[in-house]
């Protein structure tokens, strides 16, 4: 039997979940269902600015680019 190879890093970082909150989760949500990020930062009675920067948190967290590709991340680990 020949030994397993470690995952690359990339694999690991695609495993590993980042503590993404229940408000990141229902924030990506929000995304996910199409609404604008005003209409989202309305429904989760935050302000548009608070809504831009956890996005942006979110995102460097995950080590993606944009809102989508968070969005993206969530759905395969069936988070949304």
């Amino acid at each position: 039997m020949q030994p397993v190879a470690p995952p690359s890093p990339r694999a690991r970082r695609m495993l590993e979940a980042p503590d993404l909150s229940e408000d990141d989760i229902r924030l990506l949500a929000q995304i996910a269902s199409g609404v604008s990020a005003k209409d989202a930062a309305d429904n989760l009675r935050l302000s548009a600015r608070t809504v831009h920067r956890r996005l942006r948190q979110i995102c460097e967290r995950l080590e993606v680019g944009t809102p989508i590709e968070a969005v993206v991340w969530a759905v395969r680990r069936q988070l949304i």
